[in-house]
C-alpha cells in the first residue's frame, strides 16, 4: 500500500535503534529526540517496552509473540514516519529478518528507515542491568533474555553502529544526528 506523504516539505523518517536489554537504546534515543526537536523537527519516541504493554499486552516473548511484536512497533512507526514524523524506536528486535520486514515496508511506502545497532557487549549490559532482568535471568526467576538464553541476531550491516560503552550519551547522540543530517532526515 503506497501513501503519499503528509509533509512534503521535511521528510519523517524512521530511526530503528536496535541491541540487547540495556544496552542504552532508549537512553540514546531520548537524546537524539531533544537534538532533533532542537532543529524544529516532528519526533515521537517509540519505546519498545512502553509499547509492549499498551500495543501488545496479550503478547508473551515466545519468538512469534516477539516477532508479532516487532512488526506492530513498524507498522505504527512507518505510519508516522510516511506523514512527517521523525521517529525514534529503541527496541530489542532479535530477529534479522522481522526488521528486515520492517525496513521492507517502510521502502514499500517510499518512506526512509535507518537501522542503529547499539552494540553494548552483554557484559556491560548486565553490569548496567537497568530493569534487574540479568538479575532474575542468573537466579532463574525468569528465562527467555535476549542475548543470554534467547537469541539476539547482530544486524550484518546497519545505517550506523554505536558502540555505547565506549562513549558517551551525548556522543551516541551527536552521531546519530550526524547520519541523519547526512541523510537530509535532520
Amino acid at each position: 500500500m503506497s501513501h503519499a506523504p503528509y509533509c512534503t516539505c521535511r521528510p519523517g523518517a524512521t530511526i530503528w535503534l536496535t541491541g540487547l536489554p540495556s544496552a542504552g537504546k532508549s537512553t540514546i534515543a531520548r537524546a537524539v529526540a531533544e537534538l532533533l526537536r532542537a532543529r524544529d523537527r516532528r519526533v515521537e519516541v517509540l519505546d519498545g517496552d512502553e509499547l509492549r504493554m499498551s500495543l501488545s499486552p496479550e503478547l508473551g516473548f515466545s519468538p512469534e509473540d516477539r516477532r508479532r511484536n516487532v512488526q506492530r512497533i513498524g507498522l505504527v512507526a512507518e505510519v508516522l514516519a510516511r506523514n512527517g514524523v521523525t521517529v525514534l524506536v529503541p527496541v530489542i528486535a532479535p530477529y534479522a529478518d522481522v526488521r528486515e520486514a520492517v525496513r521492507t515496508r517502510h521502502e514499500k511506502s517510499g518512506t526512509a528507515f535507518v537501522e542503529v545497532h547499539v552494540a553494548t557487549p552483554v557484559e556491560v549490559c548486565s553490569a548496567r542491568d537497568v530493569k534487574g532482568l540479568y538479575a532474575k535471568q542468573a537466579t532463574g526467576q525468569i528465562s527467555g533474555l535476549t542475548g543470554v538464553d534467547a537469541p539476539y541476531e547482530v544486524p550484518k550491516a546497519p545505517d550506523l553502529r554505536i558502540e555505547s560503552h565506549l562513549q558517551t550519551v551525548d556522543e551516541s547522540a551527536a552521531a546519530v544526528q550526524t547520519l541523519l543530517i547526512e541523510k537530509g532526515l535532520a
